[in-house]
């Protein structure tokens, strides 16, 4: 059985269609893979366990039928949705990770991470982040209305997509020698991470160790997942029906 990934799903009821894949991909999935990872922005936002919108519901009960078949869910915050509390994974049966987070897989030590902290060179960011990961100032958010937090919620987006119009590519992405420093930090051999929607997979030689970083895909047309077993890793692309293309 395989242990999959995936990350930067980015769920939204502007996007059915991603919804849907993802849907279907959970049916196919549950009670056949060991686990499931979701490392970060599973929904494009998220003001709090009190999210009112109607679509998210068949993703709250998809992800609690998957637990319920017996495939682990385990759910990493992204920079999207890091209000992701305890009532949701109360709802769900999900299991939340701190982030970064070490774990063995298939034998080979491994570090989970969702990717925005490793993004150091683009400071404006690391300093909102900061901000936001503070539980006081996500303590005062909870208790705004939720008229209010929506409100903020799409005003930051909006920012956010015209600040990084302004920045240059090299600068969203991940700081190698960051890279190497968490590796090193938690002496893993494999580092697996989203964010950035670069998938792919890196070689990194630190000393005479060969260690390697996976990037994960975003899910804005078509889903993206990392799947692991004894047999090796592959990252494949799914089709809007939750098969391997």
């Amino acid at each position: 059985m395989a242990t999959l990934f995936i990350s930067d799903l980015h769920l939204h009821p502007s996007r059915p269609a991603i919804i849907a894949c993802f849907l279907k991909f959970i049916e196919q999935q549950q009670g056949r893979a060991d686990a499931l990872y979701i490392l970060g922005d599973l929904f494009e936002s998220w003001i709090g366990d009190d999210h009112p919108e109607p679509a998210y519901h068949a993703v709250k009960l998809a992800l609690g039928g998957c637990c319920d078949a017996g495939t682990p869910v385990y759910l990493m915050h992204g920079n999207r949705d890091f209000m992701l509390g305890d009532a949701f994974t109360g709802e769900t049966g999900c299991i939340l990770l701190s982030d970064p987070t070490c774990i063995d897989l298939h034998g080979t030590p491994t570090l989970l991470m969702h990717g925005d902290s490793l993004c150091v060179d683009d400071h404006e960011y690391q300093q909102i982040r900061a901000r936001v990961r503070d539980p006081a100032w996500q303590q005062q958010a909870r208790v705004l209305p939720v008229d209010q937090r929506l409100q903020i919620a799409a005003q930051a987006r909006e920012l956010s997509a015209q600040s990084n119009q302004g920045k240059a590519e090299d600068i969203m992405d991940v700081n190698q020698d960051e890279v190497v420093r968490v590796i090193e930090q938690h002496q893993v051999e494999l580092l697996i991470h989203g964010h950035t929607h670069r998938p792919g997979r890196h070689a990194i030689r630190i000393g005479n160790r060969e260690t390697t970083r996976i990037v994960l895909g975003d899910w804005y047309d078509k889903g993206s997942v990392l799947i692991t077993d004894t047999q090796g890793r592959r990252l494949q692309t799914l089709s809007c029906q939750g098969a391997p293309c």
